[in-house]
């Protein structure tokens, strides 16, 4: 039958009771660690995933989660440690444990109660191995002899439930039962001892329990008969009470029992012993036999034990002995400080969370006076989080504003917890919280914008400028990544011009730039982080191109056509510093590089001609005289102020004469005087110019006189240059040595006065004469055209097509008063 309860005990020991959320379990004690205590998930409504995804966890303020554990697999409660029943709950007939399952999301505690059923594991005890006593033999039968109680720590039926006496012809043994339930027994004379037959008597007494399978303990008694005893100790008190205050020092006094015996002698000498006293009250008080002093041996703690209850017995000289109760209570000191658990904490909280994110929950446990003590918990410092308190004794921790990571990016977070004893007794903890990124901050560029300056004919892949953008995110969200904005240069795509390290910034010139196509551009530079989604922001980066000094001046005037040059004549009073001619250059760069400077480098008659150094204008050195060849060669460098500075070289050709027909031939003036025929055409040709030259004259003269205007003749001494002649990228700065399209310049030379009003105007390509052509009439020259006395301006004009200079009609056309048909299309 023992064996059959011990297996239900074992199979069905699980009574489960779910008030008001509360769970309630029954269990053996020593059970072996991973024993199943109950299918907790099922008991409180959840399956075993869901009690694994809500945290769940066993937290009790005395410790006692180190007995049990949740299997988080099966969602079972297990045996986490063997249980003591005796070791726990002492001789007390109810032991229980308490413990909290906490749930998060959302926070829940349910209590759980594990009643602990005790087991036969203890068998009865005696205090001693031997009982004496001694008994006068005078003693009568039925007189009573207490013996000492045999302690078990198992309770109910597993602790000490009877006695038995070895067989003897003397003495028998009577059970009795105190005031607290527990079994004593007392030893009954049943026939009167003869000292003189024998004087010592042992007995073997068996203290047994019912437990399953029951276990027992002897003890030997010794009787030595002696006189009569007849009076035992008494105690003064029928019960001692007393107050100890837990962490008292080491040997102080908690009580004194004090008993009496009335006899005499050795039967009044009275003895105090322990008596039923579990081990764990032995190791911590002691009783003096002589004085009866109860004393501590040991650390007193009342969050252990508040209450110790022991026997005491008071024994005379002769055996007779009587017990009295000591119950001794624990007065609670504060002497623990609160302790404060983190029981869940977020690793980091994102930057955005709102105001109120619950980032952790903490409990907090004070064993003091079993938790009735007060206990305010607050966090320092100036943080942006807060204590919610919640359940109990837990607090949420929880934020209280916007968390910025690129202002604090780490938070150690102090709690510290104070309770109301006297004195106070405080304790902190510091947690640690870091804060998540968030790409919250576009990429910002060091400078609103940037300039960048490349000289002309730079090496394609050179660097151009270099662009820097910062972004105080973390990681991806702060990593920055550059790329061009798509546009157009001079309706190029600016990918053809510009290029950009998309890690660095720096940009690259795809190919070499030329000053003279183009001399600034803009380019936007976005800067574009990593995070998700990404963010970015622009600058823009304004490149000028600096000009180099590539580019050669360039003569526009006079300009040699094909094989042929360009002569202009001078009048033979021309005077010193009259202006005869004038070299035109450009050059395509700009500043300093297109500064030009001329100079004649071979002449002729080296004293009869001067060139201004930067106006190109050819000017006579002293008056002409008649004994001045006729034939003049100037070579004339023009030279730019660039470093290195470059050059380029032309030549004019001038003749000195007032009259074509004075020029007896023409010949080429070049400083190759290789070629004679063409020295004699030259001759024929000068001739026939001079000829319709002076016929041009007269006719000019003619007309002015018909007009009553006074007479001029028009020279050219200066030249107009169209304007669709210029090449389009050519600089236009004022005094760089480079003229406008449109400028012109005035001489006035007459072989009579310096103040002559005659004005000759030439063109650099009609109004000179080639070394190929002649001034000769030919039938179609329709030189009608020059007689404008009774000429219309209209039909001459178009009878002047074939005319060798088409400039000399233009010019004295459009000089005719009252005219407005000036053809301008010449």
């Amino acid at each position: 039958m023992g064996c059959k309860k011990i297996i239900f005990f074992v199979i069905c020991f699980i009574v489960v009771n779910t008030v008001f959320g509360d769970v309630s379990y029954s269990v053996l004690e020593e059970l072996k660690r991973g024993s199943v205590v109950g299918n907790l998930a099922k008991d409180i409504g959840l399956d075993a995933k869901t009690l694994l995804s809500r945290k769940g966890r066993l937290n009790a303020d005395d410790g006692n989660e180190r007995y049990f554990e949740i299997d988080r697999n099966a969602g079972t409660l297990i045996v986490g440690d063997i249980i003591d029943r005796e070791e726990i709950c002492g001789s007390k007939p109810s032991c229980s444990l308490k413990t909290q399952l906490v749930l998060e999301k959302p926070l829940e505690i349910r209590s759980i109660s594990v009643q602990i059923q005790d087991i036969n594991d203890n068998a009865p005890q005696f205090p001693t191995d031997q009982i004496n006593l001694e008994i006068r033999e005078s003693a009568i039968k039925g007189t009573l002899f207490l013996l000492s109680e045999a302690h078990d720590a198992d309770v109910l039926q597993n602790t000490v439930q009877g006695y038995s006496l070895e067989k003897n012809d003397h003495f028998t043994l009577q059970i009795r039962t105190n005031s607290d339930g527990m079994k004593y027994s007392e030893l009954v004379l049943e026939k009167e001892l003869d000292r003189e037959q024998q004087q010592k008597h042992y007995l073997l007494l068996t203290a047994y329990d019912n437990g399953a399978p029951q276990k027992s303990g002897t003890v030997l008694i010794h009787i030595n008969v002696l006189d009569a005893n007849d009076n035992v100790p008494v105690f003064s008190q029928p019960m001692y009470k007393a107050e100890l205050l837990e962490n008292c020092p080491l040997d102080t006094v908690v009580v004194t029992v004090s008993a009496t015996d009335a006899d005499e002698g050795v039967n009044g000498e009275v003895t105090y012993e322990l008596s039923r006293v579990p081990d764990k009250v032995a190791r911590l008080f002691s009783l003096d036999k002589i004085s009866g002093e109860i004393k501590t041996i040991g650390p007193i703690d009342f969050e252990s034990e508040s209450v110790y209850e022991m026997r005491v017995q008071a024994k005379d000289g002769l055996g007779l002995a009587s017990n009295v109760k000591v119950i001794i209570d624990i007065l609670d000191a504060n002497d623990n400080a609160p302790t404060i658990v983190v029981q869940s904490l977020n690793e980091a909280v994102a930057e955005n969370s709102p105001a109120g994110t619950e980032v952790g929950i903490i409990n907090v446990q004070d064993k003091d006076s079993h938790g009735k003590q007060q206990v305010l918990c607050s966090i320092q410092g100036n943080v942006p989080f807060k204590l919610n308190p919640s359940i109990k004794n837990y607090y949420s921790i929880v934020t209280t504003g916007q968390l910025d990571r690129e202002i604090v990016a780490d938070y150690n977070i102090t709690i510290t917890a104070v309770d109301d004893g006297t004195p106070p007794l405080s304790s902190s903890k510091t947690i640690h919280l870091s804060v998540s990124d968030v790409n919250d901050n576009p990429p910002v560029f060091e400078e609103q914008s940037y300039s960048a300056y490349v000289s002309e004919n730079n090496k394609p892949g050179s660097s151009v400028c270099s662009v820097t953008a910062r972004d105080p995110d973390w990681r991806q969200n702060g990593t920055v990544f550059y790329s061009l904005l798509p546009s157009e240069v001079n309706g190029v795509p600016l990918s053809s011009y510009l290029s950009i390290n998309g890690d660095t910034g720096v940009i690259h010139a795809v190919r070499a730039f030329d000053y003279e196509q183009f001399r600034s551009f803009k380019v936007q530079v976005v800067a574009r982080d990593n995070g998700s989604p990404p963010l970015s922001s622009n600058v823009t980066v304004s490149v000028f191109i600096t000009d180099e000094n590539d580019n050669s001046p360039q003569i526009l005037y006079p300009t040699p056509e094909g094989n042929s040059f360009m002569t202009e004549m001078v009048p033979k009073a021309a005077l010193s510093g009259s202006l005869l001619s004038k070299v035109i250059a450009v050059d395509a760069d700009s500043g300093q590089n297109a500064w030009l400077s001329y100079q004649i480098v071979k002449s002729t008659d080296p004293g009869l001609f001067t060139i201004g150094v930067h106006s190109g204008e050819i000017r006579a050195q002293r008056d002409i005289s008649d004994s001045d060849s006729m034939k003049q060669n100037l070579v004339i460098s023009v030279k730019d102020n660039g470093q290195p500075s470059l050059s380029t070289t032309c030549a004019v050709y001038l003749l000195i004469s007032d009259n074509l027909a004075e020029v007896p031939e023409l010949k080429d003036m070049s400083y190759e005087e290789n070629n004679s025929k063409l020295t004699s055409y030259l001759i024929i040709a000068l001739v026939s110019v001079s000829t319709f030259f002076l016929t041009f004259i007269i006719l000019i003269i003619a007309v002015r006189l018909c007009h009553r205007r006074k007479p001029r003749l028009l020279f050219d001494g200066a030249v107009a240059i169209p304007s669709a002649y210029l090449p389009p990228n050519y600089a236009d700065v004022d005094g760089t040595g480079t003229l406008r399209s449109t400028y012109n310049y005035d001489a006035y030379m007459t072989t009579g006065s310096r103040t002559s009003d005659f004005k000759f105007v030439t063109s650099y390509n009609d109004n000179t004469l080639p070394s190929g052509a002649t001034l000769k009439r030919s039938p179609g020259d329709n030189s009608e055209c020059l007689n404008f006395t009774s000429l219309d301006f209209t039909e001459n004009a178009s009878k002047c097509s074939t005319l060798v200079n088409k400039y000399l009609f233009y010019t004295l056309c459009c000089k005719q008063p009252n005219t407005n048909l000036c053809p301008l299309h010449f």
